[in-house]
């Protein structure tokens, strides 16, 4: 687990070990209590994140906010609901939560068992569209944003602090699996026009407004380097090897690079359907 202030006490990080991958949750420190920025993969990280950020702060977690329909957003939905903290998202995010669920489900739980949720992660509602949401004696902002690594999102916006999950990815490689290259570069124009102070990213260290134009850099020279294969038809080993030796080389040391062997077959095959091929 790590704390950082990133120059505003008011904020802090946790971050999970890499069996959890290295998700980071972050909290919002109000004069009367805390809101949390998703709630971790690992029922355990989680537990472990509130106990963490309670005893730092001293005070209590009220409310936190799950930005998106990965599991590293929302497994820990009812650790949280048992600890009294109202566990919230869009209308849209909150859609998209039990398929996805189902699907993790039989990739990971074997994996993790026991420390993995069976029962169905599920958050309230705060609605369909950009709302204020108050707890703590703090009032943030959840804007509902369209599809990008997920088919729909939340960014939370605080005080100049701007926490988009995994749409940046920072020293890591991004979470591509959807193939919506195309919005998610509109999402990161949305999150430039909120002018942020500080960037704190679902996977990485915080930074600022410079995280977005390293993540547009980075999705833009993925998607170059598959329309480098001039893609047709299924996707094959051997494109997928050299587009990944390219990338890695041209961003090297980032961590998950596995990322990539569910993101390149997606991005390939966005291009194919957009070319008619």
């Amino acid at each position: 687990m790590t704390l950082a202030s990133h120059a505003d006490a008011r904020v802090g990080t946790y971050v999970s070990s890499p069996w959890g991958f290295s998700t980071a949750s972050y909290w919002i420190e109000g004069p009367t209590g805390l809101i949390l920025v998703d709630t971790q993969f690992l029922p355990s990280a989680a537990e472990e994140f509130v106990t963490w950020a309670e005893a730092v702060t001293g005070k209590k977690a009220e409310l936190a906010i799950v930005l998106h329909a990965n599991p590293d957003k929302f497994n820990g939905t009812d650790v949280l609901r048992k600890r009294g903290i109202r566990v919230v998202t869009s209308d849209q995010v909150r859609a998209s939560i039990p398929a996805i669920h189902e699907k993790r489900t039989r990739a990971f739980a074997a994996r993790y068992v026991p420390d993995y949720p069976t029962a169905l992660p599920l958050p309230d509602s705060f609605g369909s569209q950009t709302t204020e949401l108050s707890a703590g004696g703090v009032t943030v902002k959840a804007h509902v944003l369209g599809a990008g690594c997920s088919e729909a999102h939340v960014v939370v916006e605080f005080d100049g602090h701007v926490f988009p999950g995994d749409l940046v990815a920072n020293d890591a490689h991004s979470w591509l699996e959807l193939g919506r290259t195309v919005e998610w570069l509109e999402r990161l124009e949305e999150l430039k026009a909120l002018h942020p102070k500080a960037v704190h990213p679902g996977r990485g260290p915080s930074g600022d407004a410079g995280l977005l134009a390293q993540e547009r850099q980075y999705l833009e020279r993925v998607s170059a380097e598959v329309a480098a294969e001039q893609p047709q038809g299924l996707f094959n080993d051997a494109a997928a090897e050299r587009i990944r030796g390219r990338i890695e080389a041209a961003f090297p040391g980032l961590r998950f690079p596995v990322f990539l062997n569910i993101g390149l077959p997606a991005e390939w095959e966005r291009q194919v359907r957009a070319a008619g091929r």
